[in-house]
């Protein structure tokens, strides 16, 4: 929690990261994120890579102090304002952030990543299926739960596509089953209100059989708030994503699996993919714009290579 803690004081202020050593002549791509976390730190890690691998450009990796589409918009605003020569964004609130994001897009370049926005003028989407995502946890809960009983969800904000795209494909994945979920409980991604929720949900509910994190913070707030209570081990955990804190509850045997996205390639693809566009190679969009990128489970079986690997990325 201290972690998560110092993450959010660190995202008080917006952030501005320069990667690569930028000269006046680097045309610039804003990649543009929804919150703080590890998960941005492992993209921030694709953007070097790609930066390092193309002349002439730079990338301000921006971090918006709070996340809410206000402050995306005034982060985009700005960008634009200084002439970047194309944006990738992950939208807090896509389906009311249109106008401006076709504004961007009439502008330069602009593709989204994590959390899509169909409805813009957007060029192409690069990220998880979170409908497939949604049933692959799903499976999980299955598994764990094979006599069913009931699940609370804890997310970030149903504003955002991937949100209720990862809803949608546990409630497929579960449907005809006796698992039955409570309620899906948002947070705006404030972790102390997501701490809160899941205080609330430990306290109020005692037939709980599992808690299901849908954010990449949402699992290691719910493995301390349940080590607090003495809960651990107790009533089973699903969740998304490879923070630590996560992995070592897997490792320990106390969460059953966690999906993971690969938001290195996020990074990696988004900057390399815009600059190959902005240069005027425009054949690897597809029909319907996605570029998909698999998830994958991580349970006990393959947790102790993964956690190798995430320490590998997470490296400074």
């Amino acid at each position: 929690m201290k972690r998560l803690i110092l993450a959010g004081l660190a995202a008080a202020v917006a952030s501005v990261l320069a990667i690569g050593p930028a000269t006046a002549a680097d045309k610039t791509i804003a990649f543009v994120v929804n919150g703080s976390s590890d998960f941005w730190t492992i993209a921030h890690k694709g953007t070097d890579k790609a930066v390092s691998e193309i002349k002439g450009y730079s990338v301000e990796f921006k971090i918006p102090g709070q996340s809410s589409a206000a402050e995306q918009r005034q982060i985009v605003e700005d960008m634009l304002a200084r002439g970047v020569a194309g944006i990738g964004i992950s939208p807090v609130d896509p389906d009311n952030s249109t106008a401006l994001l076709n504004k961007a897009a009439g502008q330069v370049p602009l593709f989204t990543f994590d959390s899509d926005a169909p409805k813009s003028d957007r060029l192409l989407y690069i990220g998880t299926d979170n409908v497939a995502a949604g049933v692959q946890a799903g499976e999980l809960i299955k598994k764990a739960l094979p006599d069913g009983g009931k699940i609370m969800l804890f997310v970030g904000t149903l504003g955002n596509a991937n949100a209720r795209e990862r809803v949608d494909g546990i409630k497929k994945a579960i449907a005809g089953s006796k698992v039955e979920i409570v309620d899906v409980r948002t947070d705006d991604i404030d972790f102390a209100k997501a701490k809160r929720n899941v205080e609330d949900t430990l306290t109020k509910y005692d037939d709980l059989a599992m808690l299901v994190g849908l954010y990449s913070y949402n699992t290691p707030i719910i493995y301390d708030a349940m080590k607090a209570a003495g809960k651990l081990g107790k009533i089973k955990v699903v969740g998304f994503d490879e923070d630590p804190v996560t992995l070592r509850g897997v490792q320990e045997g106390v969460i059953e699996g966690t999906v993971v996205q690969q938001p290195y390639e996020f990074g990696y693809q988004t900057v390399k993919l815009l600059a190959q566009y902005i240069e005027g190679d425009k054949s690897f969009i597809p029909a319907d714009h996605l570029k998909i990128i698999p998830t994958r489970v991580i349970d006990s079986s393959n947790v102790a290579d993964f956690q190798k690997t995430m320490k590998e990325l997470l490296k400074k």
